[in-house]
């Protein structure tokens, strides 16, 4: 992986994950890709961290930091601190308290969570934590478990009235960008294997899919072939859409 800040015209590949490294006096918040790694921002730590208002404005404003970052369709987020801290534990003890929300992946305003140890402050850094095998298993296993609770949600209204479900890249593409309005439904899903994105002749096409989805509110999900989810979705061809509309 190449970790860069912002290039243009970069290529960036599709989403993996979100990833907040602690320090003791600031957090930086990467947004990472499967090719790349882009630096979303740095929070700094007004005071002490045994001030206690100071350090819970701090995590709120990762909290609102992650917040545009989830809509955007990715859900799974590693958080990391260096070894002998509590850090990342003091984040997701705040969640848990005060957005307890966020760690309920069933919801469709919820995220998966997972903590490592290790340092992502600078670039070298993400570079090499992002090849290890344990961010890479984490990954993998947080993407997989949304991804199961989705299909779940499938499995229950496959062939009802009220849902939407195509299995057609043509067809799919046709909802997309010819739908009348951005409301049309109240949750939309579009999910791939990693393989049926690597196999496709034409990876312009589905990247710009993914990206408009991303613009009209459509959660996306990479998801690996070789996961249940993966497996399951391969059934469908590898890739799948999902919406059930307003009421």
């Amino acid at each position: 992986m190449t970790t860069v800040k912002g290039r243009q015209g970069y290529k960036r590949g599709y989403p993996v994950a979100l990833l907040v490294g602690f320090k003791d006096d600031h957090a930086v918040l990467w947004q990472v890709f499967s090719h790349v790694a882009k630096l979303c921002l740095t929070l700094k730590l007004s005071e002490k961290r045994t001030d206690k208002k100071a350090l819970y404005n701090f995590h709120e404003s990762m909290v609102d930091a992650l917040r545009p970052l989830l809509n955007e369709g990715v859900r799974s987020i590693v958080i990391t601190a260096p070894t002998k801290t509590t850090y990342a534990a003091d984040f997701l003890d705040h969640v848990r308290k005060h957005h307890a929300y966020l760690i309920q992946p069933e919801r469709p305003d919820g995220a998966t969570f997972a903590e490592l140890v290790g340092s992502a402050d600078q670039p070298h850094e993400v570079m090499e934590l992002t090849k290890t095998t344990e961010f890479c298993k984490l990954v993998t296993e947080t993407t997989s478990q949304e991804a199961d609770q989705v299909l779940n949600a499938l499995e229950k209204h496959l062939g009802s009235s009220d849902s939407v479900v195509l299995f057609s890249l043509i067809e799919i593409e046709d909802t997309i960008y010819n739908r009348k309005r951005p409301s049309d439904f109240r949750t939309e899903y579009l999910m791939l294997t990693d393989k049926y994105l690597v196999d496709n002749e034409n990876k312009n096409r589905l990247h710009r899919l993914l990206q408009i989805s991303r613009n009209r509110s459509v959660k996306t999900r990479i998801v690996n072939a070789k996961t249940p989810a993966g497996k399951r979705i391969s059934q469908f061809g590898g890739i799948i859409f999902f919406a059930l509309p307003n009421r």
